[in-house]
């Protein structure tokens, strides 16, 4: 909610004029409304997954009663994982709207029953799915339905003769309709209960997610271990890059340009030693030793490009990824809005990682278009790459996208990819702004 300066009111010895609380601003009702629909969308996002929790919730019972007879024991490991999928996807959802909750490593967590009661961590997320499969779906269908009950009110008039005589009242039933003017009066209640919802639906959303805040959180000094572990992994992978971009520049000038190089020299020569025997023959040859300096020069630009592309200089993020799309057999669109300009790093990533995957949309996916969306959220640059090929792409088929995870990661970034078979294909990647 809204919180209003802590002082409102200037103390003073003597009072004079424009002492005095401060005059209600007229677009303090506008930024009220935007928090209590801003709250309204997370309670519909908590709504969710409270349900999911239900659903959850019967499961671990299912598996907790076939433990008893030795069935569940196989169940708990799947069980384990679901639960833990769970918590992770109401981490995700409560760190949009706050501070960021860190849950495990992947791959990570007890999976036998054992193990699982003794790790704390478990336990809470136990607890959790207890508390907001009950109070989360309860506060959830409060919070939907505070403003449909406004709404169904605030229209009554007019719909209220559609209904048969004698069921014409409010939602609560307490003012019965028999003509305008108490339809009328129906639509005044909706407008009090929009108020209501106005001031409740904050409140509402805080309360559904603060189970989650306060038993999804890791333990203190969990926070920093995590942070410290995945900083780690995050410097480990950015050497990976860095040690492959190197033997990848290692290896264009050493097969392409330095292979150039020896054929400018092997035809000079050549063209030296034939010039007072065979002067036609000599000008031959310094014409392909000219050709082959030229080849050479071109292969060490496009190197020296690969290295940092010099449109980042000279234009802007947007203008080389058109020039990307521009180049790419498979017809692209840019749907770019960062009017700013980033990190040269960060862009640099963001148009490699782009230049990368429509490499891969135009060798593998047999797509007939393709989109790149490219945002900035809050203080992080965010792109999608999609495309309507057949989908099925593999980190591990060795089609570069090893490479684009370990860039991204390199940048504390994050990598998420969707390709089901039969498509499409979307590719999402996420990057600290570095501004």
């Amino acid at each position: 909610m809204p919180v209003r300066d802590a002082v409102d009111v200037v103390p003073a010895k003597n009072p004079g004029p424009g002492t005095g609380p401060r005059p209600a601003r007229p677009w303090d009702a506008f930024a009220r409304a935007r928090t209590a629909l801003d709250a309204f969308e997370h309670i519909v996002g908590g709504f969710g997954t409270a349900v999911l929790a239900l659903v959850m919730l019967l499961w671990v019972a299912v598996t907790a009663v076939a433990c008893l007879v030795g069935v569940g024991l196989l169940l708990v490991p799947g069980t384990l994982r679901a639960v833990r999928a769970l918590a992770d996807r109401e981490r995700a959802r409560l760190s949009q709207w706050g501070p960021e909750i860190i849950g495990r490593e992947p791959g990570t967590g007890p999976t036998g029953l054992r193990e699982a009661f003794a790790d704390r961590a478990t336990r809470r997320e136990l607890r959790w799915l207890v508390s907001h499969a009950f109070f989360g779906l309860l506060l959830g269908m409060t919070g939907l339905t505070l403003p449909l009950t406004a709404a169904t009110n605030a229209t009554f008039p007019l719909w209220w003769r559609l209904l048969p005589a004698g069921e014409a009242t409010d939602s609560l039933g307490l003012v019965s309709v028999d003509d305008g003017a108490s339809a009328f009066a129906v639509s005044l209640l909706g407008l009090g209960w929009f108020a209501v919802a106005v001031g409740l639906e904050p409140v509402l959303a805080w309360l559904q997610a603060w189970p989650g805040r306060r038993l999804l959180a890791p333990d203190p000094g969990t926070d920093l271990a995590l942070r410290v572990a995945q900083l780690t992994s995050t410097r480990a992978a950015a050497l990976d890059a860095h040690a492959t971009e190197l033997r990848r520049i290692e290896r264009s000038l050493h097969d392409g340009t330095q292979n150039r190089m020896v054929a400018v020299t092997v035809l000079l020569g050549a063209a030296r030693r034939a010039v007072e025997r065979d002067p036609s023959a000599a000008d031959a040859m310094l014409e392909q030793a000219q050709g082959a300096a030229e080849q050479a020069l071109a292969e060490l630009r496009a190197v020296v490009r690969s290295i940092l592309p010099p449109v980042l200089t000279d234009r802007s993020l947007t203008d080389a990824l058109s020039g990307l799309a521009a180049g790419c057999p498979v017809p692209c669109r840019i749907d770019a809005d960062v009017p700013q300009r980033f990190a040269a790093s960060v862009e640099a990533t963001a148009y490699f990682v782009v230049a990368e995957a429509l490499t891969n949309i135009a060798k593998h996916s047999g797509a007939r278009r393709a989109t790149v969306t490219v945002r900035r959220r809050e203080d992080r640059l965010w792109l999608a790459i999609t495309d309507d090929g057949r989908g099925g792409a593999d980190e591990a088929a060795g089609s570069g996208l090893v490479g684009i995870r370990r860039r991204t990661e390199a940048h504390d970034g994050t990598f998420a990819l969707a390709s089901p078979p039969g498509g499409p294909t979307t590719m999402e990647v996420s990057l600290p702004c570095g501004l």
